[in-house]
């Protein structure tokens, strides 16, 4: 990034702007970032209103258009028109087998993992601030107990634990002998990622609130008589904003890979649920690899996009908040 130069009269313009104000002012002369927030405040809308587009687009992502539509389809369940059937009838084309509305699919899907991303990642950011800050600033056996948690969750194989905890975790709402609601799958799926999810956000805040307990303003605040709730909350909270956004913003795309992961290792999101993940399981199957090999292009790219330009954002949040970071 360019190096700035402040004349005089750029000193008086920024002269008693918020520290807010001025990250809001950086952000914005970032080109890379402003385009990146466009892109992903675009997905999140598209996940937002995916049952209105479904609706004016007149299709649903759980319609078999094999058995309502059979002659789209070959004797394999193949769509019978190239390239998965892509048409002004069928946007993205349909789904080999089933027969499902890859766009309505792709959408819906969009949508699912964002919502369980989204959750796992405000669970992990409130139980890294409780936690984490608790830590940093009270010390000694709270920070000792809480930093030796971390240390022996940190030893998981995070991955594995994932594949082999979430049959275990959906156990314990459903009985094996039933069929497994797709409510409870999405809650396991939260629960799964948030144990494992929160050590790292955990110790960056540690660390931040261990530095500013010893900071001036704070001695001065217990000085005053102020209790260690109001010192965590008036005094701690306000400035680990910058961290906190900041880790946030690699914190989600992170979890929308690992969901998708789960769904396509088959422990995550099944059928006939859509799921950016589940698209990926279904597009590595022989039926669809020899016959559309296109039907991978679109949760691919729609991914690729979504994840860079979620990690440019982050990049440029951190920029904006601390321009000594900005290369």
């Amino acid at each position: 990034m360019t190096s700035l130069v402040v004349t005089e009269n750029d000193a008086v313009k920024l002269e008693g702007r918020s520290p807010g104000r001025l990250m809001w002012l950086r952000f914005k002369r970032d080109r890379t970032g402003v385009i990146s927030a466009y892109v992903v405040g675009f997905f999140f809308l598209i996940g937002l209103l995916a049952p209105l587009i479904s609706k004016l687009y007149g299709k649903n992502p759980y319609t078999v258009y094999a058995d309502e539509r059979p002659e789209l389809f070959d004797s394999a369940g193949v769509p019978v028109k190239p390239n998965g059937g892509i048409s002004g009838e069928f946007w993205f084309g349909l789904e080999p087998g089933n027969g499902y509305d890859v766009f309505t699919k792709l959408i819906y899907g969009i949508r699912t993992s964002l919502m369980i991303s989204v959750a796992v990642t405000l669970a992990v950011v409130v139980t890294g601030i409780l936690l984490g800050v608790a830590a940093g600033y009270l010390g000694g056996r709270a920070d000792y107990v809480i930093g030796r948690v971390i240390d022996f969750l940190l030893a998981f194989p995070a991955q594995l634990f994932f594949i082999a905890s979430m049959p275990v975790v959906v156990s314990l709402f459903v009985s094996p002998r039933d069929e497994t609601p797709t409510y409870v799958r999405v809650i396991a799926l939260i629960l799964v990622q948030w144990f494992l999810g929160w050590m790292g956000l955990g110790r960056i805040l540690r660390g931040t609130a261990l530095a500013l307990r010893e900071r001036e303003f704070i001695e001065a605040a217990k000085v005053s008589g102020a209790s260690p709730w109001r010192i965590i909350r008036k005094e701690i909270l306000p400035n680990i904003v910058t961290p906190l956004l900041v880790q946030a913003t690699y914190l989600l795309p992170n979890f929308v890979t690992a969901e998708a992961g789960l769904s396509y290792l088959g422990v995550g999101i099944v059928e006939p649920t859509p799921d950016w993940g589940q698209m990926f399981a279904k597009a590595s199957t022989q039926l669809v690899m020899e016959n559309d090999i296109t039907y991978m292009f679109f949760p691919g790219v729609s991914m690729i996009i979504f994840v860079v330009a979620f990690n440019l954002l982050g990049d440029s949040v951190r920029d904006a908040f601390d321009p000594r970071t900005a290369r």
